[in-house]
């Protein structure tokens, strides 16, 4: 049965009669002859509405109204989309309706409701917008429809549509414009680096014509005679190597800057690694991910793996994954890996590091470069170093910048002192973090320390 309640035109019209009923006992008619007229204006009024609401629900029944959402595959968490709805009518009435479609609460939406006029046996197409602004799953559910009855006393409530989902995925922006300024030979305007070839690489690459930059101990004899001029093998980095991406989903990684939707750390995080993973990938490598802090059993691990589809199924692994507030076990996330993956890899340990982790972190630290080489990076707050650049205006913010500087001394102590150990240490703010990783993955590539 449908919902329904007083339109403004039938409010109009019972305000109406009051008035006209208090204004007949104002001019000294006689009460009983404003009674009955009253009632018998109530009795039409109630008859006229019935007979509204009854013929105008049947009409709807036939109309067979049905809404179709025409959604993308996939959202990116930040990024506006467009929702299509196409609605079909049956019969031969028209409907002058509102609609509200019923999309998740982590989705902000600009448009609705849409007012529609829905013409028989006509197809209409309408269109909002929807910006993710959290990761992981968001539902479409059966949207509302308000429309006017026939002679227009009520307001006709119903639902319409089916139940939908769909995966909120973190912002690929990044990898495609690391792969369009690639192709024009300009990553330096986002902070990629060009270093200097130290040595050669090993693995074999191709036979070319010799020329004068050459090494002539890279001379294959026996292709140079074969062809009567001189060739000499070509050699590139190491491939078929494996990069194993070891990320702290721990509380420390709860942290939102209020930068804006898709800032939060761990949020930048998960841009890192995509495009971390993507450069790793066109080295030739293959790529790798196991979460920690997660409560017992909900880590997730992505067995490395080389090849174009790589990245799009690392992705359908971590998508979803939000920081919880379970205390990073670094020694026991260490353990777990040595366990999963015993080949050399370049393990890259990404965390939000604090003084008093210390201690811990470099028991882990030592376990895994037992097997592995281990790269560690580190997140820091943006709202540190902008409490420590403030100017002194008074006591209150002379404290503040005391506090923040003397935090972020003991900070860096800790971090250099496990750095004195080990050059392969990324400490940067989480809009940085991509950059850093990429520089010094080519680095460690370039010097074939894996």
């Amino acid at each position: 049965m449908l919902r329904c309640h007083p339109s403004k035109t039938l409010l109009t019209i019972v305000g109406g009669g009051v008035l006209v009923a208090l204004a007949a006992v104002i001019a000294d008619v006689k009460l009983s002859t404003v009674i009955d007229y009253a009632w018998l204006g109530c009795a039409l009024l109630a008859a006229v509405g019935l007979l509204d609401y009854f013929y105008s629900r049947f009409a709807w029944r036939r109309a067979e109204v049905k809404l179709e959402r025409v959604l993308p595959a996939a959202f990116a968490i930040g990024v506006e989309r467009r929702v299509q709805l196409n609605l079909s009518v049956q019969g031969s009435n028209d409907w002058e309706c509102a609609l509200y479609d019923h999309a998740d609460a982590t989705l902000q939406t600009q448009g609705l409701p849409l007012d529609l006029t829905l013409l028989a046996n006509k197809r209409l197409e309408c269109f909002y917008a929807v910006k993710p602004t959290r990761r992981g799953e968001a539902k479409f559910v059966a949207a509302d429809i308000r429309l006017r009855s026939r002679l227009h006393l009520w307001e006709l409530m119903d639902r319409i549509g089916s139940e939908e989902t769909r995966r909120v995925y973190p912002d690929f922006g990044q990898v495609a414009r690391y792969a369009w300024l690639a192709g024009d030979r300009r990553l330096s305007q986002i902070g990629i680096k060009a270093y200097r070839q130290r040595g050669e690489g090993t693995d074999f690459k191709q036979l070319s014509e010799y020329s004068i930059d050459d090494q002539v101990r890279h001379i294959d004899w026996k292709a140079s005679l074969r062809f009567e001029k001189p060739i000499v093998r070509q050699f590139q980095n190491e491939r078929d190597q494996c990069v194993l991406l070891l990320l702290d989903a721990g509380r420390r990684m709860r942290a939102d800057e209020n930068t804006g939707i898709g800032n939060a750390h761990f949020d930048q995080v998960l841009n890192a690694t995509m495009l971390l993973t993507y450069v790793a990938l066109k080295h030739g490598d293959a790529v790798g991910a196991l979460t920690f802090g997660t409560p017992p059993g909900e880590e997730r691990w992505f067995a490395p793996r080389k090849g174009a589809v790589t990245l799009n199924a690392m992705m359908s692994q971590l998508y979803d994954v939000q920081p919880s507030p379970t205390h990073s076990d670094y020694l026991t996330a260490a353990k777990n890996l040595l366990r999963r993956h015993r080949k050399r890899s370049l393990v890259i340990l990404i965390t939000n590091f604090r003084d008093e982790d210390s201690s811990e972190l470099g028991q882990a630290l030592r376990l895994l470069r037992s097997r592995h080489l281990v790269m560690t990076a580190s997140l820091k707050e943006r709202v540190v170093r902008e409490l420590t650049e403030q100017p002194v205006t008074g006591g209150s913010s002379a404290i503040e910048v005391a506090s923040a500087l003397h935090y972020e001394q003991e900070r860096r102590d800790a971090f250099n002192s496990l750095a004195a150990h080990d050059s392969l240490m990324v400490d940067a703010e989480p809009e940085r973090l991509s950059i850093e990783l990429v520089n010094r993955y080519h680095a460690v590539k370039r010097a074939g320390m894996i």
